[in-house]
């Protein structure tokens, strides 16, 4: 059987100008039986075009926040580092991939870009304009699970790992505000923020806020969310198959 070829988003180091990769992305894929390539940093259009055509499923990793002016805010104090290359390729290569119905997977970064690009908003800064009931950034090591999310029980989330709730490990300061019309919540952490969320009508269009990248080889849950992804990536465009 052919294995999946997935398109892993690069992250990217300012001030070293470079690109550069977790291995947790890529080793969780090819241990669900996928092949992990490195995209490279681009915003040429049709190159981004063909990338959405080549390969089978994309990877929306962790990194810089989103740019607020994506969701029709201004950048405030508070807001991270930005990266202006990954938000246009992203961008790009986000809609040509649900135009195309190929699956995807976003994690952190990806579940915020997710929500932004269907026309929902974040919090620039959880602590500050939501709440600190939780801690969402944990310190070191990121493998450890921090606090309990609620799985939502008609969720696809619930559905793929059949689980009411699990512990998550956590290390973000953005996180959804207003939810996106084209998305469905699967997941809240304690203090309500939306931790999961999938678009309803495609093959597989999922995304969470924690980091299966650091604890798929010692939590189950974690690694058949890389399991369900790839298997996605290899199964047939069939219509009919709708979430």
């Amino acid at each position: 059987m052919k294995k999946p070829m997935i398109g892993v988003l690069p992250l990217y180091d300012k001030d070293k100008e470079s690109y550069w990769m977790l291995p947790g992305y890529m080793k969780g894929i090819e241990l669900a039986g996928g092949i992990p390539v490195m995209l490279p940093l681009t915003t040429d259009r049709d190159l981004i075009m063909t990338l959405a055509k080549t390969y089978d499923g994309f990877l929306f990793t962790g990194g810089q926040d989103v740019n607020p002016e994506l969701y029709g805010e201004k950048v405030e104090e508070f807001c991270g580092e930005l990266c202006h290359e990954r938000d246009t390729m992203e961008k790009f290569l986000f809609h040509q991939a649900v135009l195309l119905d190929k699956p995807m997977f976003g994690i952190c970064r990806g579940i915020q870009l997710f929500n932004t690009l269907l026309g929902g908003t974040l919090y620039q800064d959880i602590p500050l304009q939501f709440s600190k009931m939780v801690g969402h950034k944990q310190n070191a090591p990121y493998d450890k699970p921090v606090h309990h999310v609620s799985i939502d029980n008609e969720s696809l989330l619930s559905k793929l790992l059949n689980l009411r709730s699990m512990m998550v490990n956590s290390y973000h300061h953005q996180g959804i505000h207003e939810l996106s019309d084209q998305l469905v919540c699967n997941a809240r952490a304690e203090d309500g923020l939306v931790e999961a969320v999938h678009m309803p009508g495609k093959r597989f269009v999922l995304a969470v806020q924690w980091h299966p990248e650091f604890n798929y080889e010692t939590d189950q849950a974690n690694f058949k969310l890389f399991q369900e992804f790839v298997c996605a990536c290899g199964t047939p465009m069939v219509p009919e198959i709708l979430y």
